[in-house]
């Protein structure tokens, strides 16, 4: 349940309970107020009527009252007979009545008040409470449900905002959609201050990455010359493979920096997805099982395309086990190795920069699939990562449209 309906629910609950609650009480106080005047008007008659009785020597009784009446009812005659005075509230064939009746020598002098139009105001009154019950919790109601959804509109819009921050988009601020000073300004105002923060944290990242790739490519085309100078022999080679490996790191952080700065912008073209898959792995040169259920021609950039792919078949080769499988269904590319598999963190969290996730996947940089997921989103692409049921890393590639 939403919480504008948690709101509106409770509040017609609440609403509900009071008016019911008044309801009753004023029932009852009406009622009780009929009755007790009723029973006032009927004891006054018969004292007057008893006054008249003693006058006239036992004979006269006048003023509505009736001597031996027979319709007295059953109660309020034993409770003459104990020389008492008394009255009763009795529903009868023809509605109620008002019954006061006290002893004397000659029997049993008895006024008979009628209380029908009594009953029928009271009647009158419950429907006018009713009306009123029903109006004032539709009302109330209202109120709460508009009230509700101004909260609730206002706490969409906060979290649509920050799942736009939390995909990317650090420069969002959430005040600025949020109006008012209420508890929900101030989540506003702590989220916009967080955004600044973690805005700010991103772009100093972002910088000291750039600035440390571009720091190093000079002193690296020194190294590289220099190695290029060494004598032939068994050292020339490991230096000249390391320097290499650092020129590839080099670029690679050069290349990170460029995605995570969004200064890239793709080049389209039109694309059969199997020519391209089987030049990919060709370029690669490593050992890699290619299969096609459909082909299809995409518009894509095929720089790219082969950037994305060639990553994911280096990581599997590089941190899986073989044999390594490339499978081409129509616009979705998967790359499968028959290793122990992604670990958790990384299938909870996606891909980290300087982070392989699991030892048993051996030691890199982790920027391989770091930048295969920035290719992807520059192109329009999806790339997702799971463990395959029967084993191994399944990374899984979902090319847009055309």
């Amino acid at each position: 349940m939403t919480l504008r309906r948690q709101i509106a629910a409770a509040v017609a609950a609440i609403a509900v309970l009071v008016a019911v609650a008044v309801g009753l009480l004023v029932h009852q106080a009406m009622i009780r107020q009929h009755v007790d005047q009723a029973r006032s008007s009927s004891l006054a008659t018969l004292d007057s009527a008893l006054n008249d009785y003693e006058r006239g020597g036992g004979k006269a009784v006048g003023r509505g009252a009736v001597l031996n009446d027979p319709a007295l009812p059953e109660r309020l005659r034993a409770l003459t007979a104990g020389d008492r005075h008394g009255s009763l509230l009795v529903a009868d064939g023809t509605g109620e009545s008002m019954w006061a009746a006290g002893p004397v020598p000659d029997g049993v002098v008895s006024v008979r008040v009628d209380f029908t139009q009594d009953r029928q105001a009271i009647a009158d009154l419950d429907r006018i409470i009713l009306l009123t019950v029903v109006a004032a919790v539709f009302t109330t109601v209202l109120a709460g449900v508009l009230v509700a959804d101004r909260i609730s509109r206002r706490l969409r819009t906060a979290a649509t905002a920050a799942r736009g921050i939390a995909a990317g988009g650090t420069d969002t601020r959430i005040g600025e959609l949020v109006d008012g000073k209420d508890e929900v300004a101030d989540l506003a105002a702590a989220v916009d201050l967080m955004s600044r923060t973690l805005h700010r944290r991103l772009e100093d990242e972002q910088r000291f990455t750039a600035d440390v790739a571009h720091e190093l490519r000079t002193p690296l085309t020194g190294l590289v010359t220099a190695a290029e100078l060494l004598p032939p022999g068994r050292p020339t080679q490991l230096v000249q493979n390391r320097v290499q490996a650092l020129r590839g790191l080099v670029e690679d952080l050069l290349e990170v920096s460029r995605l995570d700065a969004d200064a890239e912008s793709p080049d389209l073209s039109a694309v059969p997805l199997e020519r391209a898959a089987r030049r990919t792995v060709t370029l690669t040169g490593l050992d890699v099982t290619v299969e096609i259920t459909a082909d299809r021609q995409v518009r894509t950039d095929l720089r790219r395309l082969d950037r994305i792919l060639g990553n994911l078949i280096l990581n599997a080769h590089r941190h899986g086990t073989g044999p390594v499988h490339l499978h081409v269904d129509g616009p979705r590319i998967t790359v499968r190795d028959h290793g122990p598999g992604y670990p958790e963190d990384l299938l909870r969290h996606g891909p980290q920069r300087f982070r392989t996730n699991a030892p048993e996947r051996g030691r890199g940089h982790g920027l391989g699939l770091t930048i295969a997921t920035g290719h992807a989103r520059v192109i329009g692409a999806t790339l997702t990562f799971a463990n395959h049921p029967a084993g191994g890393a399944l990374a899984t590639l979902t090319l847009p449209p055309n």
